[in-house]
């Protein structure tokens, strides 16, 4: 019997799951940042309308028909086309590997979310236990946790250094509790994305209300959302626009195919489309304001201790009283001193504070997760309670996107009939042994390679030929009567104009400017130094 969801919120539920991942969290926010704040909103809801929800609707209009995974569907409509599905099931097998690493790094941070105090809130001791560990005090105590006691980082690519023992727990962990929730295909899926799927929404509604109450959460969302107009001159800006709501929507994996595969033939797959890309873009929004409101918080704490080294500065040269030069008046107190001692003043050594500047230091990626955001939750009271519930957000997240990765690879298997019934269930032990690699000192810059090239410019590919497949191959009319069989209507102008047109067009763009940029910034992998400056973290 051909499985099915139990119900329609399961299938909506597991697409919504698979399309908002980690990626809404720490990759939009700081694209909203650098680029003009609300300004790029602009650019970002334009390639979702004509480019995002065609090709989501496309993908799941397809599966739902042919009932296949990527290989069976793209070989149903032409022999010719076969390669697509197995592209799609190649790329989201290796993506597996590597963003289930990221599981395995937010794991080892939430166990040691429950130590009090965090341990990354102090540098550790030297071996001698006469002071703190030098290397760790030409940085700071987070940058040393993320770089030297998780990722033991080494020098180069080339150095593999030894595996990490505690990231191989959780890195295991990771794919156990994967296979757990595939243990029985959809049905138990249907069951996990109950929990994977709302869970961040809690966490984030949480977050939301402490963050806004947080001092310095205002500067954060102000800096995040005023608008910089002149910035959407810059071609760069719509370049990442389009590339972000792409690989947000998670079209040309082979997931959303497979799910929908196991829909009634009879589902109005248009309106899912529709509810899937806006619930999507509307929670990269939403996570937005949590994120910069403690970002903010994070930097108002650095510009006012900047402020109390001034003042503390200031205090020991004029003979000043403590406590009559406060934050809020330093700066008459320093126009005072600049008009009545300017020689004097001169002479005193003080720090530029620029709160603006603070702001500035924007991160993403990794960057965001594991050291602006651990660096910020130090100060927080109660900062292990924020710290799991961080983690815990972070990893319902990423187990949902995984879900529709590993179907992805699952579902063509199953098609092709050309291996054991039992491969697929020993998948998680295979990708567990092969993804050890990200587990040695040199794993980072392996997760790095693998997240600029295999997750970019293949699936552009895919989805280009993926449109030539069903609308120039298959044909329009009779894509046009396959939606009229399942929703009782064809699809409308819009549709119909992205599809033939508008669609592909932005696809090849965006492919070829892609490349020419990569081209262009002939990437090297940094040497590891204790100041951790020449690290560029996505």
């Amino acid at each position: 019997m051909e499985p099915k969801w139990d119900n329609k919120i399961q299938y909506l539920l597991t697409c919504i799951g698979f399309a908002v991942g980690i990626g809404n969290v720490w990759r939009f926010p700081y694209l909203c940042q650098i680029y003009g704040g609300g300004a790029f909103l602009i650019p970002y809801l334009i390639a979702l309308v004509f480019e995002g929800l065609p090709l989501l609707y496309l993908e799941m209009a397809i599966g739902q028909r042919l009932r296949l995974g990527s290989i069976g569907a793209w070989n149903s409509i032409s022999p010719f086309l076969g390669g697509v599905g197995i592209a799609s099931m190649i790329v989201s097998l290796l993506i597996c590997l590597f963003y289930n690493t990221i599981m395995a790094w937010i794991l080892w941070y939430f166990f040691h979310s429950f130590q009090n105090p965090l341990p990354w809130t102090q540098c550790p001791l030297n071996e001698n236990r006469t002071g703190y560990n030098a290397e760790c005090e030409k940085s700071t105590p987070v940058n040393y946790f993320w770089y030297r006691e998780t990722l033991n980082i080494t020098r180069s690519i080339d150095d593999s250094g030894s595996l990490q023992w505690g990231l191989v727990i959780c890195l295991a962990s990771a794919w156990c509790v994967l296979y757990i929730c595939f243990i029985k295909g959809i049905e138990s899926i249907g069951k996990a994305v109950y929990v994977t799927t709302t869970f961040p929404y809690l966490v984030l509604t949480i977050f939301l209300v402490r963050g806004l109450t947080l001092p310095g959460a205002t500067d954060g969302l102000v800096y995040l959302f005023t608008p910089d107009w002149d910035i959407l001159m810059n071609p760069q800006v719509w370049l990442d626009a389009a590339t972000q709501i792409f690989f947000s929507l998670s079209v040309a994996f082979g997931g959303l195919i497979a799910f929908a595969s196991y829909n009634d033939e009879k589902n109005n797959c248009e309106r899912d489309a529709v509810l899937v890309g806006i619930i999507n873009s509307a929670t990269s929004l939403y996570a937005s304001i949590p994120i910069f409101s403690i970002l903010g918080f994070k930097a108002n704490n650095a510009y006012n201790a900047c402020l109390q080294g001034n003042i503390l500065d200031l205090t020991n040269e004029f003979d000043i009283s403590d406590q009559n030069i406060t934050t809020e008046n330093y700066d008459d107190w320093l126009a005072y001193l600049n008009r009545t001692f300017p020689d004097k003043l001169a002479r005193v050594v003080l720090t530029p504070c620029d709160l603006e500047k603070f702001l500035d230091q924007s991160a993403s990626g990794t960057g965001l997760a594991f050291i602006a955001f651990t660096e910020a939750v130090i100060s927080m009271p109660g900062s292990q309670v924020w710290a799991i519930l961080f983690f815990i957000m972070l990893f319902s997240l990423g187990l949902s996107s995984m879900f529709g990765n590993l179907e992805g690879v699952l579902t063509p298997i199953r098609d092709l009939k050309l291996v054991p019934k039992w491969i697929p269930r020993i998948a998680c032990l295979m990708c567990f042994l092969i993804a050890l690699i990200f587990t040695q000192g040199s794993g980072n810059y392996w997760v790095e390679v693998f997240n600029s090239y295999v997750g970019s410019v293949p699936l552009l590919i895919i989805a280009v030929f993926e449109v030539i497949g069903v609308i120039y191959i298959r044909g329009m009319k009779t894509f046009s009567d396959d939606i009229l069989f399942m929703n009782g209507r064809r699809p409308n102008i819009y549709w119909k104009i992205c599809w033939w047109f508008i669609s592909p067009v932005m696809l090849v763009v965006v492919f070829i400017a892609y490349v020419v940029i990569q081209i262009q910034k002939h990437p090297v992998y940094p040497a590891w130094n204790p100041d951790y400056k020449d690290l560029k973290l996505r």
